[in-house]
């Protein structure tokens, strides 16, 4: 009899061990939504190479811990719905959108499914969240807005544009945040002697358009706010800004990679590893509801000197000296 009892207890010790190696084999699957490109390896999207690396050093490697979904509209807004609608059938645990179209898109449809936020300005203006510190639903993660930087960036033209008067804006105002922006930007402006032009950009296609109307008001700089339109189309806004030789700033580094003069504001790549952990969290069992949404503590001035070159430009030594990366 008691050897039938521990062949039994071990016949059932193996069963549940066997369920219990079952459930931790049974992947977390996360969806990645995002107005704009896709981290393929031809050339890669720094903010999501930052994610995903970030991801694993918290143990969720793609393809052996964790399965991701991919869903990038290549700076088409009109695809986000499509999009959404798709990771919906999909009945993912986590959604990790960009911008604010993609995380009211992915919210609007999914409202159950935690959302973690990644670079939106103002995610309380946004609708998103009752506050910073206190969510209140399925949604958190990272806001980028820092009215601070505004000065700083039009400061940093005047200093590399000796004389400069004349500066264009250019920013998506479809965005929840477009009056907070322009009213910042504004601001900046008064207190630098600039006269600050809007150049509204809602679409890739309007490009053209915008620096012909550049060209008409004879403005000498351009100052880019960076949402899913113009950061999906860095490579081009850089390559038309310096073909007209106008000398431009931008909100993140990756402008500057893709050949743009300068950039300051928050680390999109620093953002985006802290948005790695949130998911990590929310994985093993944290509410959205109970962490707050953080924002920006890393900035970076970032200078293209091949750019200035070709512009004709001479970067003071005090400016390059606040700078955190020099791209020869």
């Amino acid at each position: 009899m008691k050897r039938r009892h521990l062949l039994s207890v071990l016949g059932t010790a193996g069963v549940f061990s066997s369920a219990v190696s079952a459930q931790s084999q049974k992947q977390a699957r996360i969806g990645l939504l995002s107005i704009g490109t896709d981290p393929d390896p031809a050339k890669p999207n720094p903010v999501w190479v930052a994610f995903l690396r970030a991801l694993g050093e918290f143990g969720w490697n793609e393809g052996l811990t964790i399965g991701v979904e991919r869903r990038f509209a290549g700076g088409e807004p009109k695809k986000l719905a499509d999009l959404v609608a798709d990771l919906a059938r999909l009945k993912i645990d986590i959604v990790v959108a960009t911008g604010e179209d993609e995380s009211r898109a992915a919210r609007s449809v999914m409202p159950a499914t935690p959302l973690v936020m990644v670079l939106v300005p103002d995610p309380v203006g946004a609708g998103l969240v009752e506050s910073l510190a206190r969510p209140g639903g399925n949604v958190t993660g990272l806001s980028t807005l820092a009215p601070e930087t505004y000065a700083k960036r039009l400061e940093l033209l005047k200093d590399a544009v000796p004389g400069l008067t004349r500066v264009g804006l250019l920013y998506n105002p479809a965005l929840s945040y477009a009056p907070t922006v322009l009213r910042y930007a504004t601001m900046a402006a008064q207190g630098t002697g600039i006269e600050l032009r809007e150049i509204r950009l809602h679409r890739p296609e309007e490009l053209e358009e915008a620096f012909a109307l550049v060209a008409r008001e004879k403005l000498e700089a351009l100052a880019v706010v960076t949402e899913g339109v113009t950061f999906s189309q860095r490579d081009r806004i850089a390559r038309m800004a310096n073909a007209a030789r106008l000398p431009a700033i931008y909100e993140t580094r990756n402008f500057v990679d893709s050949g743009g003069l300068m950039a300051y504001g928050p680390s999109y790549a620093d953002l985006a590893r802290r948005a790695a952990s949130y998911v990590d969290r929310i994985l093993h069992g944290a509410r959205p509801a109970e962490l707050p949404v953080e924002q920006p503590n890393k900035f970076e001035l970032v200078i293209n000197m091949k750019t200035a070159k070709t512009l004709g430009l001479t970067i003071p030594p005090a400016v390059l000296a606040r700078a955190d990366e020099i791209i020869e």
